[in-house]
């Protein structure tokens, strides 16, 4: 069935707060309890007992997905069909325009022993500036390598984005990034034969990358992945009849929403400025995304105390959310990321809807995956999540007679 067939304009307004890798697993310093169950989030608990709960699947069971198509399957795209490259999202993300000659690359600036062990992947978070100078430093000494023209684009603490410009390149080529410290740096590999030209000069780019800054304290090496070119996708304002309006510091999220169509304005870089430009923008749009990154940060580093404290703070700004009167409010993550495992995991995510036609309720539940796993909404598919938010919002029509 084609959704536009029974979609129906209206005012009402819905509201998806996605706190990144906001689901956990019981860890068992923490007496078994998660970090949803230990923190201190009446905001978020008084709204669960007033709403309809369940749980999300981003991908398929078992399968851990990256940010990318977690974040796709919840906007109603299938993940699997429309797979976008990391890369992409970080260059349109930071606002650089690609053309259909570029591949992309996300970039991450690591911490490296001499003989090329990974100590960190993430060269300790170095600050954005700091970072910033170094990819000067390398597009100063690095133009072209064999007719090809390499741009590079500093994003936020650690990363930053590697384009490649030219006739005939491939994105068709493996990461260098191994996911795990105490391994080495991986060689760029052509996944096909077209693939080939593309693999040499990215082996090249990152030979004199190295040696440029081999005497970088922390961010003496570099680890990429996410090769990809532009894809092809319906706008989500067309593909949904919605004025879509998307808020996020974070460059790879403004990224994903602005290949989509999202309008992306500038929301600074903390959760508190995201907030103040929802609420300055409320009116014009009928879909707004909020993106909370410090869940996933926290989640990451293997920080269970951390992330109780992020999940704390974020609650703090659920009265103000609510102040606006959204019609649906939605409150998710795209993937959990659990400090006991210390990154993105297949577990599903935690999901609460609130709204006058959300469903059964229970009074006593809280928002934990525990309340969340004997909700209303049993176990979805994120990709189902749209036409469920569209029905609450009462924008689809009967269908049939």
């Amino acid at each position: 069935m084609d959704l536009k067939e029974i979609l129906e304009k209206n005012e009402s307004k819905i509201l998806l707060l996605v706190a990144d890798g906001l689901g956990g697993i019981p860890h068992p310093d923490y007496g078994y309890k998660t970090e949803l169950q230990v923190a201190n989030i009446p905001n978020l608990d008084e709204l669960a007992s007033k709403s309809a709960l369940g749980l999300t699947i981003p991908v398929e069971p078992g399968i851990t997905p990256g940010s990318g198509p977690a974040h796709l399957s919840l906007f109603g795209y299938d993940p699997i069909k429309h797979e976008i490259g990391r890369g992409v999202l970080e260059a349109l993300g930071i606002g650089f325009h690609m053309t259909k000659r570029d591949v992309a690359a996300r970039g991450n600036f690591a911490t490296i022993k001499p003989d090329g062990t990974i100590v960190d992947r993430r060269a300790g978070r170095i600050p954005t500036e700091e970072s910033r100078k170094i990819v000067e430093k390398l597009q100063e000494h690095i133009k072209e390598i064999d007719g090809v023209e390499i741009i590079l684009k500093p994003g936020k603490e650690h990363r930053f984005v590697l384009i490649l410009r030219g006739d005939g390149l491939s994105d068709k080529i493996t990461d260098t990034d191994p996911q795990h410290e105490g391994l080495k740096m991986l060689d760029p590999e052509p996944l096909d034969e077209s693939a080939k030209f593309t693999a040499e000069v990215i082996k090249k780019f990152i030979k004199k990358a190295l040696e440029i800054i081999k005497d970088e304290p922390r961010a003496n090496g570099i680890l990429l992945r996410g090769f990809a070119k532009v894809p092809d996708l319906e706008p989500f304002p067309q593909r949904f009849q919605l004025r879509a309006l998307s808020i996020a510091a974070y460059p790879m999220y403004k990224g994903l929403t602005r290949l989509l169509g999202f309008d992306t304005p500038d929301a600074g870089d903390n959760f508190e400025s995201e907030v103040a430009k929802v609420e300055e923008l409320w009116n014009d749009y009928d879909f707004i995304y909020l993106h909370y990154k410090d869940t996933d940060k926290a989640g990451e580093d293997a920080n269970f105390e951390k992330k109780v404290k992020v999940l704390e703070k974020l609650d703090t700004f659920i009265p103000r959310l609510l102040n606006l009167k959204p019609d649906v409010f939605v409150v998710t993550g795209d993937h959990s990321t659990p400090s006991y495992i210390g990154g993105h995991s297949w577990h599903p995510n935690p999901l609460l809807i609130y709204s006058k036609r959300a469903g059964i309720f229970n009074p006593e539940a809280k928002f934990t995956e525990r309340d969340c796993s004997k909700g209303y909404l049993g176990i979805m598919k994120a990709m189902d999540l749209m036409p469920v938010l569209l029905a609450n919002a009462g924008k689809l029509k009967k269908f049939g007679a």
